[in-house]
């Protein structure tokens, strides 16, 4: 694997913000507590303004995803099947394995218990759909004898279309309430209300990711028409136009860092060409935030284009201010992306427009970083640090506002009110999502009254298909009940609890990372998970490829080892990929020294056997540590010995690793 340099110039540096990757997360918290100290100090002006923003909330009619959350928290049985639902229909490939799962998710949930119950068409349509499909599905050994259930089996054995159709109904109406429109032009028409009341819009084409090369392509089209629409509706300014969001995972299908060198050789002219048209209707074009191990690809993207001044002049001289990007403030490594967002803009003579969101990887990083075996997560493992970190990221980018011009997307009051007590005069715009914080925002425009804060609406648009992945990230983000979104529209939850400082609140907390959140290394508990290499990581990288490559010379001879002064026949050993590049040498063991190796190992057997499972465990454990111990002798004889990828040496040892440790508890549970 090639080292990265797309740029070929020197970067700015990027050395605190690696080093914040996986920092250790308890001095992390720390540090953006102290970061987030202004904040803290104008938490009387945050919470006052926070406090009218709910009672204001409180009293509109609650709608869309709003209403929905609070009907079908994560705290109800029908939440939670809705979810499960949502999250697994993105894996099922078959219409019948769809059906199965309809039927095991929410054939027996009483749905009928919320007909009626919310004052929003939108929850009872959707509450209509899924009490029809409850309906239908309810096992008949569940069911109440007579006419009711005769008619439920019958249209069970006869129903198999109405079922999916009444499910994919709720789902498509749930759907509705996120996705702005199949089409820009459908989504433009569908904002020219919003856009009347003072309102904006940045447009999200949907998508999940590109798989092929035409994959990459359809998404590249529908960027541009995007484009070329709304530049229409542009107004001159970057602030009051519309603008678009693009997902760089979308526009290349080998969009990782395992590919670095191919991906920013292919996605730098079209990102060039996509934002040069962005530039000429002079809209914003803001590159999306996605996983933690593609950030330090994103840079690269960034930086290269950064330094074009062509991209960044307009056709009459003037600067373009709308080139920008997303930051994420769940991760340990926001606040230094802000900082080195600042520097970059200040050395190119650029303004960037920078979104500020929380992020909505989560689960997705908690659960890499174990299956990987890192030190540690990218992201804080309390929702409160997180919210801590917004306010130390947002207090960077008002600081920076001669050459960043901050969007900050929350749905959160106290946030509002923070975000307003420490912008003060400076130029800033608040964002949210389609479908959801139309009530808070409402009431922030009564309470502002004609000196409104900009606000732009987040709009995804796309098709049905399209829909699934976005939809769970957005429910599973805010459909748990410890969500802000879910207590403020719970009338029963005092308006003091939600205008709570974050940073006194996690003050107050014993220790700072969440306890009930192990260690990628602790989530076994009884035995250890074997280490990980975390490849996308350059503090980790590149220090690794340094010592293989020095481990490139070492020539292995491979013998039987208790008898090595005998005579025999050396052969080379070749890399596969490589015949005329020599690893090392072997001997072959002769007949006599098979016949000793098999007699030791009998005679040591009845020994063995009478070890015991503890002694046997830490033998096994011994061997686990060393494999770790030479782990890059191992990588490297995988490589050039086996042909094998750095990633496929890795989890090979790892794999040993696991089996050796896995035994070790199992000889302990069995023969102690």
């Amino acid at each position: 694997m090639a080292l990265h340099d797309p740029v070929r110039l020197t970067p700015i540096s990027r050395q605190t913000l690696r080093e914040a990757y996986k920092a250790e997360e308890n001095a992390c918290v720390a540090e953006r507590m102290a970061q987030a100290a202004n904040a803290a100090a104008k938490h009387e002006e945050a919470a006052a303004l926070a406090g009218k923003l709910i009672e204001g909330a409180r009293r509109r009619k609650a709608s869309g995803i709003d209403a929905f959350l609070h009907q079908y928290g994560l705290a109800t049985e029908e939440g939670v099947a809705l979810m499960c639902l949502a999250e697994a229909l993105l894996r099922v490939p078959d219409a019948p394995t769809a059906d199965a799962l309809i039927r095991d998710k929410i054939g027996d949930i009483d749905w009928a218990e919320h007909m009626g119950e919310s004052s929003s068409t939108f929850v009872n349509a959707a509450t209509f759909s899924l009490m029809l499909t409850g309906e239908v599905l309810e096992r008949p050994e569940e069911a109440q004898k007579g006419m009711g259930t005769t008619l439920k089996r019958a249209v069970n054995r006869l129903g198999e279309p109405v079922i999916r159709k009444a499910t994919l109904q709720a789902m498509r109406i749930l759907g509705g309430q996120f996705v702005y429109g199949r089409t820009i032009n459908e989504s433009l028409k569908r904002a020219a209300p919003e856009r009347a009341k003072g309102l904006t819009h940045s447009f999200d084409m949907l998508g999940e990711g590109a798989m092929t090369y035409d994959d990459a392509e359809r998404y590249r089209q529908a960027y541009e028409r995007a484009i070329e629409r709304l530049s229409r509706e542009a107004t001159g300014k970057v602030s009051t136009s519309p603008g678009i969001s693009v997902k760089l995972s979308a526009l290349h299908p080998k969009y990782t860092f395992l590919h670095a060198d191919k991906a920013v050789t292919d996605l730098l002219p079209v990102l060039r060409d996509l934002a040069a048209k962005a530039r000429n209707a002079n809209i914003h074009f803001t590159i999306d935030a996605e996983e933690a191990d593609r950030l330090e690809l994103s840079m690269d993207i960034i930086e290269a284009l950064a330094r074009d001044d062509t991209l960044f002049t307009r056709e009459d001289g003037s600067r373009w201010e709308g080139f920008g990007l997303a930051i994420q403030a769940y991760q340990k490594r926001g606040a230094p992306m802000c900082e080195w967002v600042a520097r970059l803009a200040r050395k190119y003579d650029r303004k960037f427009f920078v979104r500020l969101v929380k992020g909505a990887y989560w689960d997705t990083e908690i659960k890499l970083s174990q299956v990987g075996g890192y030190t540690d997560y990218p992201v804080f493992t309390r929702k409160l640090a997180t919210d801590v970190s917004y306010l130390a990221c947002a207090e960077k980018l008002l600081a920076a506002d001669d050459v960043i011009y901050p969007a900050f997307a929350t749905h959160n009051a106290y946030t509002i009110g923070a975000i307003k007590a420490l912008a003060g005069a400076k130029p800033f715009e608040f964002q949210r999502l389609h479908g959801m914080g139309e009530d808070i925002y409402g009431a922030l425009a009564q309470v502002e009254g004609n000196r409104r804060t900009n606000v732009r609406i987040y709009a995804p648009t796309g098709t049905h298909k399209d829909l699934l992945a976005y939809l769970v990230r957005r429910l599973l983000e805010n459909g748990a009940n410890s969500s802000f979104v879910n207590r403020m529209a719970d009338a029963e939850v005092p308006v003091e609890e939600l205008t709570t400082c974050p940073v006194a609140d996690m003050q107050a907390l014993e220790p700072y990372r969440n306890p009930a959140i192990p260690l990628p290394t602790d989530i076994f508990g009884r035995r250890t998970n074997s280490a990980g290499i975390d490849l996308s990581d350059p503090l980790v990288r590149e220090p690794l490829m340094d010592r293989l490559e020095a481990l490139e010379a070492k020539q292995w001879v491979a013998e039987p080892t208790f008898m090595s002064s005998a005579e025999g026949e050396m052969a080379p050993i070749n890399k596969p990929h490589d015949l005329t590049a020599q690893v090392g040498t072997r001997r072959d063991a002769l007949d006599f020294e098979v016949e000793e190796a098999i007699s030791r190992a009998e005679a040591i057997q009845p020994g063995w056997n009478a070890l015991g499972g503890e002694k046997r465990a830490l033998l096994l454990e011994a061997a686990a540590d060393l494999f770790e111990d030479h782990t890059d002798e191992f990588l490297s004889l995988c490589q050039r010995e086996a042909g094998k990828t750095l990633q496929d040496a890795v989890l090979e040892l790892r794999e040993a690793v696991d089996f050796l440790r896995y035994y070790a508890t199992e000889a302990r549970r069995l023969f102690t």
